[in-house]
């Protein structure tokens, strides 16, 4: 079956750093863009960083200068190194993934906990 897994996230103090990891299986067809977004209770879900195929990133104002997302060391895998966090960064994270080819085009992960205390 075709899913995103996330993994990382937890408890950091202010000015703390995190990875997250997540990996797609079960795909035919590598993706075209993979992303993190976040959403914290009662608000909507945010976009975080994205990544294409071809390696080019964006980021949200909110985590430029300080998230990096980048290739995972695994196939269809992509991280987000998350530093100089703050409460606000606070949220479940979720992996996301769209393919231009296959069954599935768009893929959501589960979702991971970051809490991040003053």
């Amino acid at each position: 079956q075709v899913q995103l897994v996330e993994s990382g996230g937890g408890l950091v103090h202010a000015g703390g750093s995190l990875g997250l990891s997540c990996t797609a299986s079960g795909l035919t067809f590598s993706p075209t863009v993979m992303a993190w977004y976040r959403q914290a209770p009662g608000k909507q879900r945010e976009w975080v960083a994205t990544m294409t195929r071809a390696d080019i990133t964006n980021y949200n104002e909110f985590v430029r200068g300080r998230f990096t997302i980048a290739r995972g060391n695994h196939r269809n895998s992509v991280a987000l190194q998350m530093n100089d966090l703050k409460p606000e960064d606070t949220a479940v994270y979720y992996c996301y993934a769209s393919m231009a080819f296959g069954s599935v085009r768009k893929i959501w992960g589960q979702g991971i906990q970051v809490t991040v205390s003053s």
